[in-house]
């Protein structure tokens, strides 16, 4: 089964229903040549260029399909309790909320290394398509999980978790949803700026609702 990586706040957004789409960057990125025209190139798959338009939803191989289910890797622990009894712990989970294990015995580990059996959120894929990360729009940026507008001023600027969204103070400079994605997207891509907002890279637009595992 194949999977995709969340923060801890979007898993949050997710199991509060707020978040029903992801954009993961495509790569490679698609080249723009001297006649106006974008190109692609898949080294994996391709032997040839593609223009890249409507049709590039067909001569692109899409990371998934609609009707996929996939598995979310999430921050996560393992545990020994009493009598030798064992399971899983998720960072997303309230009872975590501002709290770090230290010296309880265990340590949260990477979503990276978060195995199918650890897994405890699944996702149907309803729509994958290919478009520039700016065209998001405000209802777009809603479904991501961008619940509130704001920043968190008493944080030094910084993205502040609440109720598996983002809270803070409001003012002037990020008046809308989609420039608090904006916000969020440099974040994460902050050692890449060539993906970053103003470089408007192209990207997979993933729509999902929550289901049961498949067997």
């Amino acid at each position: 089964m194949k999977s995709l990586i969340f923060s801890t706040p979007m898993v949050k957004a997710i199991l509060a229903g707020h978040k029903t789409m992801t954009r993961r960057v495509i790569k490679p990125q698609p080249v723009l040549t001297r006649f106006g025209r974008w190109h692609w190139m898949d080294a994996r798959s391709l032997t040839s260029s593609y223009t890249l338009a409507e049709e590039m939803q067909s001569a692109v191989s899409r990371p998934f399909k609609p009707g996929d289910v996939l598995y979310v890797r999430e921050t996560w622990a393992t545990f020994t309790g009493v009598e030798g009894t064992s399971g899983y712990l998720y960072k997303a989970d309230p009872a975590f909320d501002n709290y770090e294990p230290r010296d309880s015995g265990w340590k949260w580990r990477s979503p990276t290394f978060m195995p199918q059996s650890a897994a405890r959120i699944f996702l149907k894929v309803t729509d994958v398509s290919a478009e520039r990360l700016q065209d998001i729009s405000e209802l777009e940026a809603k479904s991501e999980g961008i619940k509130s507008y704001w920043l968190h001023a008493e944080h030094g600027g910084e993205w502040h978790e609440s109720n598996g969204s983002y809270v803070g103070i409001e003012d002037n400079t990020h008046p809308t949803r989609v420039r608090a994605f904006a916000e969020l997207w440099n974040h994460i891509y902050a050692k890449k700026p060539e993906y970053k907002w103003d470089k408007n890279p192209w990207i997979w637009k993933i729509a999902f609702e929550r289901t049961e595992a498949t067997k």
